[in-house]
């Protein structure tokens, strides 16, 4: 595949250099009557309603025109459920990612700048763990996202995510295994299973993807961001690159049986699905479908339901504009064979973290989705009915700090990870 990957690798640098130099993009007009929110508008996130059976969201969507494809697709109707209490277990984190709960009842955090630490349940904070390798720290890379194999506790493997820096200045996303010696502080047995195909300049550092979800068979989904600039390139579409994708693997990294693109010629045999920009949250519910939270341009945040050769649609539909105010592909929001997503948010919140609450200690919350929120500064708690959003409600926006990943503890308790160094506890009030 060596042609392939210099004729991709061309055109990747080719965006990446005309996005550095403000090069003209090649524009396409507005639909008649059409208007633009302004830019910094969308950047200011106002305190979220709270009016029963409004939607928390009260500013006009990025383009005027802009039409949800079905009734409730975006802007679900505000409803209240309980109150709850903040207990801050440490704010002594530095960029945290992701993290898991250990049999111990510790928790083991990845930190963006390429560090893993133990925290436990009163607030100590270790040393970053040895032998953890390196990570490419820049944009929004790093060290992402971990999960704990199905059978921890008698193999003590766990399996991560992050940006390894390759030969000719360029990053690929990888997906790691090892085991993790609790006592010592300490990885063993560390093995590269996965890298996404192919790496590209370490300039594109965005739209990284990295989020791991556990089958309850143990094989390993990974999300995959198509790392686009603006304008967007169609990598997303293509089945010979892992860009734009979610990846299904076994724990040693092969294509797992039964993926829909094994045996098409051309296809990467890994790929589970395709079309996406760049997800950030993946996340199974109480029946065993997978869902996925992902990053869109301008007015296109997405909550989806994952299915195996499904198209996703990237860049050929999606909601709102590119973030320098133009349309893309005249702004194609429905297309016959393409997935839409089960819920949008315009303007976008930067969702993040996904998680489905099935616990005892919030018996109002069971079955609710939370999602956190990057550029919304809060945890945002969907209802989901077959897979349709019915209601919506905004937590912890009044701490204003950039929710990044959600649990549930072993307790049953609510545990939120932030960009500003803080894991927090929900409980009842």
């Amino acid at each position: 595949m060596k042609s392939f990957s210099t004729s991709l690798l061309a055109s990747l640098l080719a965006a990446s250099a005309a996005f550095a130099a403000d090069a003209p993009f090649e524009l396409t007009g507005m639909p008649p009557g059409a208007t633009v929110l302004k830019s910094q508008s969308s950047r200011v996130f106002p305190t979220p309603a709270t009016t029963p059976g409004e939607p928390i969201e009260t500013r006009p969507p990025e383009l005027s025109t802009d039409k949800p494809a079905f009734p409730g697709q975006t802007r679900a109707p505000y409803r209240q459920t309980v109150p709850y209490k903040v207990t801050t277990i440490t704010e002594a984190l530095k960029a945290p990612w992701g993290f898991a709960f250990l049999p111990s009842g510790k928790v083991l955090v990845t930190e963006k700048s390429g560090a893993m630490r133990i925290v436990d349940m009163k607030g100590a904070v270790s040393e970053p763990i040895a032998n953890v390798p390196a990570a490419y720290y820049s944009g929004t890379h790093g060290m992402h996202d971990l999960a704990l194999d199905r059978n921890f506790a008698k193999t003590h493997r766990i399996f991560f995510s992050y940006f390894e820096p390759v030969a000719d200045d360029k990053t690929n996303l990888a997906l790691a295994s090892a085991t993790l010696d609790e006592a010592k502080g300490a990885l063993n047995d560390l093995k590269v299973i996965f890298r996404a195909y192919p790496a590209a300049p370490k300039t594109l550092n965005g739209n990284g993807g990295g989020r791991i979800a556990i089958a309850k068979d143990g094989t390993v989904f990974l999300t995959v961001g198509d790392r686009s600039k603006s304008p967007p390139w169609e990598i997303a579409q293509r089945l010979d690159t892992h860009l734009g994708k979610i990846i299904h693997v076994t724990t040693e990294g092969k294509a797992a049986p039964g993926n829909p693109f094994i045996g098409k010629e051309g296809a990467l045999p890994e790929i589970w699905s395709l079309g996406h920009r760049s997800e950030q949250g993946l996340a199974f519910d109480a029946s065993g479908k997978l869902w996925e939270t992902e990053h869109g341009p301008r007015g296109g945040d997405e909550l989806n339901l994952i299915e195996p050769g499904k198209n996703y649609g990237w860049p050929i539909i999606f909601h709102g504009i590119d973030y320098p105010g133009e349309l893309i592909n005249g702004g194609l929001t429905e297309k016959e064979g393409l997935e839409q997503p089960r819920y949008y948010w315009d303007p976008v919140i930067a969702p993040s973290g996904l998680m489905f609450y099935n616990g005892k200690l919030f018996p109002q919350w069971k079955g609710s989705v939370f999602v956190g929120a990057l550029r919304g500064t809060m945890m945002d708690r969907l209802t989901v009915k077959g897979d349709k959003v019915v209601d919506e409600e905004s937590l912890l926006f009044d701490l204003k700090s950039r929710v990044r990943d959600i649990r549930v503890g072993p307790d049953d308790a609510v545990y939120v990870l932030t960009d500003d160094g803080k894991l927090l506890k929900l409980t009842p009030a």
